[in-house]
């Protein structure tokens, strides 16, 4: 499989590759990579690769069957040959504001303990869709305790738990229609705050900021019925 890099370190913006293979729909495979692959409601990153002389935009990056990470052309061009070693970059601003609005969704399933049916995630504005029957809370109110949250920086940190753990703490996972990868023995778990001050733990495989404070100031938007158990709750970052 392709080795994630994103995983080990979602700041990096620039690394080198091996070409390994194309994909029959054009794309390029390398044997590691800093793009994120569409996944989570996270939509895959941006940027380009370089090799020689020449360049290739990327339009996004997505999982193949086999497990790698295929990064899709914005248009038809020459691709890399397998085996050449090139540079690849982020649109970094893209990314990081991906990251900050997955963080800040993390913080809205705090501030709405609600099982959540489905989500999706944008550069300004994203959402998650909760299984209540209405929006009774203060919507004002709820605006506050997320700047709140953002304005005591907590650290935002990973660890990892086995598949029978998770299995034996179902309380762990929020979503209703997505559930975590398992099958590899392990699942990966975002904390929010430490000891004391830890506000959430669940499975995610999503890109992050390291602290909440650098998410920014949130605004919460429309909330939209969509059945008769179910509200879609918008968030935007301002700035």
């Amino acid at each position: 499989m392709t080795l994630a890099l994103y995983r080990n370190d979602p700041y990096q913006s620039e690394a080198e590759g091996t070409v390994i293979s194309h994909t029959t729909e054009g794309a390029v495979i390398l044997n590691q990579t800093i793009f994120y692959p569409t996944g989570g409601g996270q939509p895959g990153d941006s940027g380009q690769i370089t090799w020689a002389d020449k360049s290739l935009d990327v339009a996004t990056a997505i999982k193949t069957e086999d497990g790698h990470v295929a990064l899709v052309p914005a248009e038809p061009r020459p691709l890399p040959p397998i085996g050449i070693v090139l540079q690849q970059r982020l649109d970094w601003q893209r990314r990081h504001r991906l990251m900050r609005m997955h963080t800040a969704l993390h913080l809205l399933s705090v501030v709405i303990p609600m099982p959540v049916t489905g989500g999706a995630i944008g550069e300004e504005r994203s959402r998650l869709d909760f299984d209540i029957p209405d929006m009774s809370e203060d919507r004002a109110e709820l605006e506050t305790k997320l700047n709140l949250m953002v304005d005591h920086d907590l650290p935002v940190t990973e660890t990892w738990i086995s598949d029978d753990a998770l299995r034996a703490n179902p309380e762990l996972v929020k979503t209703m229609t997505v559930k975590p990868p398992m099958g590899a023995g392990r699942v990966r778990l975002i904390r929010i705050g430490q000891g004391g001050s830890e506000i959430d733990l669940q499975p995610c495989g999503g890109t992050h900021v390291a602290r909440t404070g650098e998410i920014g100031r949130l605004r919460l938007g429309k909330v939209e019925k969509k059945g008769r158990q179910n509200r879609r709750v918008y968030l935007h970052l301002d700035g």
